[in-house]
């Protein structure tokens, strides 16, 4: 399973993100992306993965958002099969960065400043916070390729 990186985005704190050419990962998150509550952000949810499919399906849902970072996220993905990713998966991100999915997303209560009925829309298509297991450099257009658990 192969997807691209379509945005990388950070933020001041809360949401929205914004995109920004490449930042660097590290064990805690991108650099220049800070957090609004401390819930977020530690090692096991160092970066958050959504996928446009789920932007497009929220948006059919008449969820009136644009990509990218208007849900948090850092990563906008396409082309992956969210619904085939489970906790422990491995994903490589170019030609170095490793980044292990922990957990699906929450939905917080945050983003009822975003559609009222959230966060209980977003159930099934909140994305997923990723562990980081290789820092590097995070660019739009780079390949994100599923790799065994454990590789």
């Amino acid at each position: 399973m192969s997807g691209t990186v379509l945005a990388v985005c950070v933020g001041a704190g809360g949401i929205p993100k914004h995109a920004t050419l490449e930042a660097r990962v590290e064990r805690l998150g991108l650099a220049g992306d800070r957090h609004a509550q401390p819930f977020h952000g530690h090692a096991d949810r160092a970066v958050c993965l959504f996928s446009i499919e789920d932007y497009r399906s929220l948006q059919r849902d008449d969820v009136a958002v644009e990509p990218p970072g208007a849900f948090g996220e850092n990563l906008v993905v396409e082309g992956l099969d969210f619904g085939a990713l489970r906790a422990g998966d491995r994903l490589r991100v170019g030609d170095e960065v490793v980044l292990e999915i922990f957990d699906v997303r929450q939905p917080c209560a945050t983003l009822k400043s975003v559609d009222e009925r959230f966060p209980g829309l977003m159930v099934g298509r909140s994305g997923f916070v990723c562990r980081v297991l290789r820092p590097g450099m995070l660019r739009a257009g780079q390949t994100v390729d599923l790799d065994a658990p454990g590789a």
